[in-house]
């Protein structure tokens, strides 16, 4: 199977709780992450923000266990299907996915980002 890159050499990847089927993140990958992911059985993606290549959990320790790797009918857009360790959003919730249009929170807080992203001295 083959996977169509988009011209920044970027997919994107959908990060799916392989039990639940809960939708708990979007981020690109680069071919290295998914091959990264592929051999390590453990997330990687690509941060277009701070422009490398990054394995999830790396700084919080909330890791994803890759089950399968799938790839849409137009091979261009991938869904990793993962055991998630404790969150895997960033702002302590354990789907990125939150919140209503509305702006409600949905979502119950896990943990808390300033305990677990401490700057390191």
């Amino acid at each position: 199977m083959t996977i169509n890159f988009d011209e920044k050499g970027l997919v994107p990847v959908i990060a799916q709780d392989a039990t639940t089927k809960d939708v708990l993140m979007l981020a690109y990958a680069n071919k290295e992450a998914v091959d990264l992911t592929q051999s390590t059985g453990y997330a990687h993606y690509y941060s277009r923000s701070r422009n490398k290549l990054w394995k999830k959990g790396e700084e919080s320790g909330h890791l994803q266990k890759v089950h399968e790797i799938l790839v849409d009918c137009d091979e261009d857009a991938v869904i990793y299907l993962v055991d998630q360790l404790t969150a895997a959003c960033h702002t302590g919730y354990r789907s990125c996915f939150y919140r209503r249009l509305d702006g409600t929170v949905s979502g119950e807080r896990m943990f808390d980002p300033k305990e677990v992203y401490k700057k390191k001295e």
